[in-house]
C-alpha cells in the first residue's frame, strides 16, 4: 500500500496539538508574511458583497437602444479592424457626424 504511512506516535501527537490549539484561535500568524494572514470577518464580508456585484453581465448606462441595421461590408470592416469596442467607436463617430450636419 502507498501513501503516508502513520504510526502511533504521529497520531499521539496530532491527537496531542488538536487538545491544546494555540491561544487566540485556531490559527497562529507569525506576522511574517500577509499572505498567510487569516481574513477578518470585515475582510470576508467585503469579499462577499465584491463577488456578488460582479456576477452576470454588466449593467447598460440605459441610454442605449439596441436597434437592427444594415450596413456596407467594407463599413463594418473598418470599424472591426480597430478591434474590441468598435460598436462604441461607430456611435461616437455618428455622434460626431450629428454635431456638423442635420439628424433630418
Amino acid at each position: 500500500m502507498t501513501g503516508l504511512k502513520m504510526t502511533s506516535t504521529t497520531v499521539n501527537a496530532t491527537l496531542n496539538a488538536i487538545k491544546t490549539p494555540p491561544t487566540g484561535g485556531d490559527f497562529l500568524w507569525d506576522g511574517q508574511d500577509e499572505d498567510e494572514r487569516p481574513l477578518g470577518k470585515d475582510e470576508m464580508l467585503a469579499g462577499i458583497a465584491v463577488a456578488r456585484k460582479r456576477r452576470g453581465r454588466p449593467a447598460g448606462s440605459g441610454t442605449k437602444e439596441q436597434v437592427a441595421i444594415r450596413l456596407d461590408h467594407d463599413v463594418l470592416a473598418a470599424f472591426r479592424t480597430g478591434g474590441p469596442g468598435w460598436q462604441t467607436r461607430m456611435n461616437e463617430a455618428l455622434k460626431d457626424w450629428l454635431r456638423t450636419h442635420s439628424a433630418v
